[in-house]
């Protein structure tokens, strides 16, 4: 291999973060966030639903159809709601797929899952939700099967829906721009379109389908997450995050916090907290927008490859934190990187690189988030692995993979990880600052030093909690290298930077798999229960 002119680690640099810099990261990100919810009209959407109904007795109790369109796959199920009586147990499955003979509120039933293909991306909304209509059919027709006349009809439906959309009432939601590789249109109505591609494909002896609440996928996260959480008033279920294919979040806000035209004409309620002076309500925050962007170039987060791979996508400048921290997109920001440091500092001709390393998308977040040990026991190296997912030119006289080259790919996709965790964490730290649920510095000095491990600000503490849970799910933040655990380690780190050694309450992640269909559900028995609509 040639000689390389710049170090790894002095190329590597403009990736690198240190908690200074993510715990100066978060406190700008609780100053925008608290800004784009008083005046951003395409961030921190309201949720018609209020803190009472994530927080429910859990009396409801029956089956609902549940869907979840994402952004790369479509499931539909029917979610048995059990009633108080089904306790969780500590020993029981706690997101209802009711395999292991324990207790559990929740149970997950008939569901099937399609991928979304780049061709039905490409489609127009009403092709799009004809195929919808199709797969929702398919599982109406496997209940009517399992349960012969017990289905009502029509059948009560929740919807998650992991794109952007405004809502003025729980049943009704106006799709905005959808990203994420799809070509529809925006501004249509999400429960007409459903409804409408249903019934294109219903036999005259299926029932019909009513939609009964429509929620953003984070949201539906958030709704399973507190729903299935076992009473303790020293722990509260703050917050709902997804980390998948892409990133977004979900936590209650004061309506006061919103801009007036973000206010729901009805708010879901359980009791009589719609009189409450600040009522707080569930608010997708579709916090990667570009109006989170400033304090990423004024931090100098953004890197010449973050620019590259931002001028290259479907949606320039649309989602600018979601393209450092998501699935769809740290593949590509991998290969840039290599390549780069291959061809202009190792001087390898780019015709001899393996032709996936030269393709726009040829590594993909799943290959870069595997690479390196623990290898599967058929791949005992890192060498193995790159030469059958990575192989390179046939021709016996291109370039080879050799040990160090590969311990070069692994170090990037490390890189690339460990700032996408720090700038997670410190989304979180700030939206739970924005939320009232920890009094943060707006503006925390990324030079200061704090003594003996104490911070001057540990009396705005809350006592009143030991932990503020977020419940996440999505394949990034779970199989990305060390995404998680290091994620987790930067959330300590920022808090006790802010307030030293005294961590009450902590920032816990938490799991919630399946939110996505199983908040759906939940959310559509809920309002079921009230015994009317939206």
């Amino acid at each position: 291999m040639a000689t390389t002119r710049t170090p790894l680690e002095d190329f590597l640099r403009p990736l690198s973060v240190d908690i200074p810099k993510i715990h100066s990261l978060a406190g700008s990100l609780y100053t925008t966030f608290t800004r784009l919810a008083a005046e951003a009209q395409d961030q921190f959407l309201s949720t018609p639903v209020s803190d009472s109904v994530l927080r429910p007795a859990g009396d409801a109790q029956g089956r609902y159809l549940a869907i979840d369109i994402g952004g790369t796959n479509l499931r539909v199920g029917f979610i048995e709601l059990l009633g108080p009586d089904a306790s969780l147990s500590r020993d029981s499955d706690p997101f209802g797929n009711g395999q292991d003979g324990g207790k559990s509120r929740v149970r997950r039933l008939l569901e099937k899952s399609w991928p979304i293909g780049e061709l039905l991306k490409k489609n127009n909304a009403e092709d799009l939700f004809a195929w919808i209509g199709k797969c929702v059919t398919e599982v109406v027709q496997d209940g009517c099967e399992a349960w012969p006349g017990e289905l009502p009809n029509p059948v009560p439906m929740g919807v998650t829906f992991s794109f952007p959309m405004i809502q003025h009432t729980l049943a009704d939601a106006t799709v905005m721009l959808m990203g994420k590789g799809f070509s529809a249109s925006s501004n249509f109505d999400l429960a007409q379109q459903l409804l409408t591609g249903y019934e294109s494909s219903r036999p005259a002896d299926l029932p019909g389908i009513k939609i009964v609440a429509i929620c953003n996928d984070s949201s539906a996260t958030l709704v399973s997450f507190a729903y299935q959480q076992k009473s303790n008033p020293r722990k509260k279920a703050a917050m709902g995050l997804i980390v998948g294919t892409g990133c977004n979040a979900t936590i209650p806000l004061a309506l006061s916090k919103l801009h007036p035209s973000k206010r729901p004409a009805q708010v879901k309620v359980l009791d009589d907290s719609e009189a409450v002076p600040d009522l707080k309500i569930t608010v997708n925050t579709e916090w990667t927008i570009k109006g989170a962007a400033a304090p990423l170039h004024d931090l100098q987060f953004v890197t010449h490859w973050d620019k590259i791979l931002d001028a290259e996508g479907e949606a320039p400048g649309f989602q600018p934190f979601e393209y450092m921290t998501a699935g769809r997109y740290l593949g590509e920001l991998g290969r840039l990187i290599a390549l780069d440091y291959f061809t202009n500092h190792l001087r390898i001709p780019e015709t001899s690189l393996p032709q996936k390393l030269r393709e726009r998308h040829g590594l993909t977040t799943t290959f870069l988030g595997n690479l390196g040990p623990p290898l599967s026991q058929h791949q005992s190296s890192i060498l193995e692995q790159l030469d059958t997912e990575l192989p390179p030119n046939p021709n016996p006289d291109s370039w080879k993979w050799t040990p160090e080259a590969a311990d070069i790919l692994f170090r990037i996709a490390r890189a690339v990880q460990v700032r996408a965790a720090g700038m997670t964490a410190a989304a979180i730290i700030g939206l739970l600052a924005c939320a009232d649920e920890i009094s943060f510095s707006p503006n925390p000095n990324p030079t200061a030093t704090l003594t003996n491990g104490d911070a001057p600000s540990t009396a705005r503490l809350k006592t009143d909690v030991d932990e503020l849970m977020v419940g996440y799910t999505g394949g990034c933040i779970v199989h990305f290298q060390d995404y998680l655990k290091d994620c987790q380690g930067f959330l300590d780190a920022i808090m006790r930077r802010e307030f030293g050694d005294s961590l009450v309450p902590r920032v816990v992640l938490q799991p919630c798999h399946d939110g996505g269909i199983i908040g759906a559900g939940i959310l559509a028995g809920t309002v079921q229960s009230l015994g009317h609509n939206a």
